[in-house]
């Protein structure tokens, strides 16, 4: 299952940043890629939880079938088209395609790996997905910047076909059923802890999509495109030990706890990060931003897990990408901007002020996550 998706997981690490040169190349503008890019985040995320609601409704096999190959014959349109408005609808069509690839691998674990294991597998699958955001950007970057820039979009399209159509494939994901609703099941958006989740998203959203278009932004001002990758790299490599280090202390901590506790120490680490430069001193605050971040999407998986009502094992993890991901798209619309007309390190003040906000929301409304103050899977 791991060794079939990670293809696509691969182009899916591509594809923000080739948007990015793609459009940066096309027409010069940094705040334009900005806006091309984000408007494909957006345009993905706010159509995640219906694509999400189709495997809860209909199993994993037909939605895979279905967008895989929509979805890698739209990266290749983009080889194709060069002015704003071509661009802007065609990133924006791209979006809506995006096969479900993580958010169909995610269910499948509960019914793969007992319970007591299951944090060590969230961990486990956490860090082949980051491993696969670590060479997404260096191998999208090299291509972009290379003498065949046009090779970055056809490599990302073959990947993803390759990857996901392997996972649909499987014996796993076509035997896969969706859990069944009863009367009594409320809907996801009644769910206090959800709803508390989805605020504490649009914060952080908006400080990581600002993030993630502020670092390419300032390497372009700064001349050093080259180093872009290399800085993504930094922080993917240290988000794999984090989330490994996250599956270590399963015996040791609730999802809650650990939650909280790591949130503080994001919090903290992140404070200088509007003090770097593209460099050393960004890849080092990068490195540990990346390492808290990796135990945190670990801790956050069982959270979301242990709240959610029955009938939504892949719609409610969709509807929190939908959200967080629409605010980083949104995120990286304004960063773009903002590191033209102020500049990256501006952004990443507001990066680092997100998570504070966030700490503050979840810590205070603890009360509400409750279901995942406990040792072991959730009950039905």
């Amino acid at each position: 299952m791991i060794l079939a998706s990670f293809p696509a997981r691969l182009a899916y690490g591509m594809i923000g940043l080739g948007l990015y040169f793609k459009t940066y190349h096309a027409l010069h503008s940094i705040a334009f890629a900005g806006f091309v890019a984000g408007l494909n985040g957006i345009s993905g995320a706010l159509s995640t939880s219906i694509r999400t609601s189709m495997i809860d409704r209909f199993g994993m096999r037909i939605p895979l079938r279905i967008f895989v190959p929509l979805y890698a014959s739209a990266i290749l349109l983009l080889n194709f088209v060069h002015g704003r408005t071509s661009l802007v609808f065609a990133a924006f069509f791209l979006g809506i395609c995006g096969p479900p690839i993580n958010l169909s691998i995610r269910p499948l674990w509960r019914h793969i790996v007992p319970p007591h294991d299951m944090r060590k597998a969230l961990a486990i699958d956490t860090s082949v997905m980051t491993t696969a955001s670590i060479f997404g950007p260096v191998l999208v970057t090299y291509l972009s910047l290379s003498a065949h820039p046009a090779s970055a979009l056809l490599t990302c399209s073959a990947l993803i076909f390759l990857g996901g159509i392997s996972l649909s494939v499987l014996s796993v994901t076509n035997q896969w059923k969706p859990e069944v609703k009863s009367k009594s099941d409320i809907g996801i958006f009644r769910v206090p802890g959800i709803r508390l989740l989805m605020v504490e998203g649009i914060i952080i959203g908006l400080g990581a999509g600002m993030f993630q278009i502020a670092v390419p932004a300032f390497t372009s001002i700064r001349h050093v495109e080259r180093l872009t990758g290399t800085i993504f790299a930094v922080s993917s490599i240290a988000s794999i030990i984090g989330a490994l280090l996250a599956g270590v202390i399963g015996k040791h901590l609730t999802p809650l706890n650990a939650f909280i506790r790591n949130y503080y120490l994001w919090a903290l680490v992140g404070l200088p990060l509007f003090l770097t430069t593209p460099g050393w001193s960004l890849m080092l605050v990068g490195g540990l931003i990346g390492l808290t971040v990796g135990s945190q999407q670990v801790f956050y998986l069982e959270i979301v897990e242990a709240v959610r009502p029955r009938g939504t094992a892949a719609s409610a993890l969709g509807w929190m990408w939908t959200v967080e991901g629409s605010a980083a798209s949104v995120g990286s619309w304004i960063g773009g901007s903002l590191s033209q007309s102020v500049s990256p390190q501006f952004c990443f003040l507001c990066t680092s002020i997100s998570v504070v906000i966030g700490a503050v929301m979840v810590r205070s409304g603890k009360g509400l996550l409750k279901a995942a103050d406990k040792f072991g899977p959730r009950e039905d």
